[in-house]
């Protein structure tokens, strides 16, 4: 397995400003740095992939999917955007040597409503159709696509590993899988490690988020069973550590995180790490 921090546990959005991130993952003992592509025009993919390369560190791109980049919109030009978007993050992947995409990308972010069967069957639709197109561009381009299930308060579409298969199977992509995250597994799903075993070789990404989003271990997410279903799963890609900070406000809004989380954001990666190396090596 491959050890990951996100951008988004220090920095936002990612830029030539903060390339020192790759120089602090790297002496933290991490493989990769997951990059969010929030606003394409601050990455410079050509320079971001030279420093990457200089320091040793592997690059995962995600996205960032707010109300215009919405694939399942009933604004048929916003789901063009959000197509396109998609295709956007598939070309920073080739240029940045990522092998996928991920993130929640078959709708926006924080849309949560309560919709009748007709009005729910045209969303599943519009999400299926622009999700087929996104997964044929980024296969083409040798490029997986990993669907995030987030938890209630933040979708209304994707909550389980069970409404994902489903998505899978509409769309019927093999490039098209999961980032499962902890997060909103602990939410949602009944029992994680049987959520892990369900989604089984469809598992691109994973997550490791406390209950609380603080430092991995210091919470209750049962970490020994989550990394036995995951060898269960012949999974052996990436271990990720996803945390926000504060001090971005606009971030900390979306995922609703009101509070310090840890002593330092560092301590979050350092010690996360420290500890998940040991329960997931």
């Amino acid at each position: 397995m491959k050890f990951g921090a996100s951008t988004f546990i220090w920095a936002s959005p990612f830029s030539p400003a903060t390339f020192h991130l790759a120089d602090k993952v790297k002496e933290m003992g991490f493989d990769v740095l997951e990059i969010c592509i929030e606003d394409p025009a601050t990455i410079p993919a050509e320079q971001t992939r030279e420093y990457l390369d200089k320091q040793g560190v592997e690059a995962l791109v995600c996205g960032a999917f707010g109300p215009n980049r919405d694939i399942s919109s009933e604004d048929a030009g916003i789901r063009a955007e959000g197509l396109a978007y998609i295709k956007t993050c598939v070309d920073f992947a080739v240029k940045l040597g990522s092998p996928l995409v991920s993130g929640p990308m078959y709708s926006a972010t924080g849309k949560t409503r309560l919709l009748g069967p007709d009005e729910k069957k045209q969303q599943w639709a519009w999400t299926v159709e622009h999700l087929k197109m996104a997964a044929d561009y980024a296969g083409q381009r040798g490029v997986k696509l990993a669907i995030e299930p987030l938890n209630r308060y933040e979708t209304d579409l994707i909550n389980t590993v069970e409404q994902g298969l489903e998505l899978l199977d509409k769309v019927g992509q093999s490039n098209l899988g999961f980032l499962l995250d902890t997060f909103h597994m602990n939410l949602e799903e009944k029992n994680i490690a049987d959520a892990i075993r369900l989604a089984g070789k469809h598992i691109f990404n994973f997550h490791t988020c406390e209950n609380d989003r603080a430092i991995p271990g210091t919470g209750h997410i049962p970490w020994e069973q989550t990394a036995g279903a995951l060898r269960d799963v012949n999974y052996d890609g990436y271990i990720v550590i996803e945390a926000f900070t504060t001090e971005i406000k606009e971030i900390a809004r979306a995922v609703s995180q009101w509070r310090k989380l840890a002593p330092t954001q560092d301590a979050i990666a350092a010690e996360g790490i420290a500890f998940l190396k040991k329960v997931f090596a």
